[in-house]
């Protein structure tokens, strides 16, 4: 189902608390303590040019400043960049906050775990499933109902063709922890066709759970839907005939050079 598409905009922390290349390491760790966070930017003439954590100040030989401890390798986004794909570049690499640049390397802002958990909750709340229901309603002319209902796994029909090995992981963990937001299905005559949110339904194929947790709008009657008709013609009717597509072959955005001889090079 095709909604309003969020960006990392819409959930990084603005106000970001930074150091700069000259802090003392004493004064990073007080302000670890004292914020609970582990890890912060670092600044120099208005660029992103490190991050300094606490890995860094405990596995690295001591220094007095953040400058000889930082680390300068980042993988950073920019704030026009898709929600989903920052959130598969951060479960890939391992990383609980990514910092944000804009064009010219200036801190923008930084995107969390935090935030990723509750955009992707946020997209499927009741609201958006009501707007489907609606829209249903309309391009049929008909009145469905709507409940909140686990479906059997293996009763849903797929309509999507592909899904991605680094989200399948992303929404496997989600479900273990029970952070998955629920599939929209279509339950049309004595079918049930999932919508939304083919990553979860797969993951919880391959975990071998017998059910997804699902918003059902109900049509009451048995309507050929257009989705139905063109996975029809792509040959896909169950999980089996989606293919995996591998962590590799997707764009995201690359681990980037280092950020601050990506600096010098602007100054020269």
């Amino acid at each position: 189902m095709a909604g309003k598409k969020s960006y990392v905009k819409d959930y990084m922390t603005k106000n970001v608390i930074n150091v700069t290349p000259e802090t003392k390491t004493d004064e990073v760790i007080n302000l670890m303590k004292e914020s609970r966070h582990n890890s912060y930017p670092v600044v120099e003439n208005g660029k992103l040019v490190g991050m300094i954590t606490a890995f860094d100040i405990i596995s690295k030989e001591w220094a007095d400043t953040v400058r000889d401890l930082m680390t300068t390798q980042l993988v950073v986004a920019n704030q026009d960049l898709a929600i989903n794909d920052a959130s598969r570049v951060m479960f890939r690499k391992g990383i609980s906050r990514m910092p944000v640049v804009d064009e010219t390397g200036a801190l923008v802002g930084i995107i969390t775990n935090t935030d990723m958990v509750r955009s992707h909750i946020e997209r499927s709340t009741p609201t958006k499933v009501e707007y489907f229901k609606k829209t249903m309603e309309q391009l049929y002319g008909i009145k469905t109902t709507l409940r909140h209902m686990p479906v059997e796994t293996n009763k849903l029909r797929p309509t999507q063709d592909k899904v991605f090995a680094d989200e399948l992981e992303g929404r496997a963990y989600e479900l273990e922890k029970g952070l998955a937001e629920p599939a929209i299905v279509v339950k049309t005559g004595d079918r049930w066709i999932l919508v939304d949110g083919h990553h979860r339904a797969v993951a919880s194929k391959q975990k071998g759970y017998d059910t997804v947790d699902s918003y059902v709008v109900d049509l009451g009657q048995d309507i050929k839907l257009g989705m139905e008709k063109t996975a029809d013609r792509a040959g896909i009717k169950t999980f089996n005939d989606i293919e995996i597509i591998d962590d590799d072959k997707h764009p995201l955005i690359a681990l980037t050079e280092s950020i601050q001889d990506q600096a010098s090079k602007d100054d020269d």
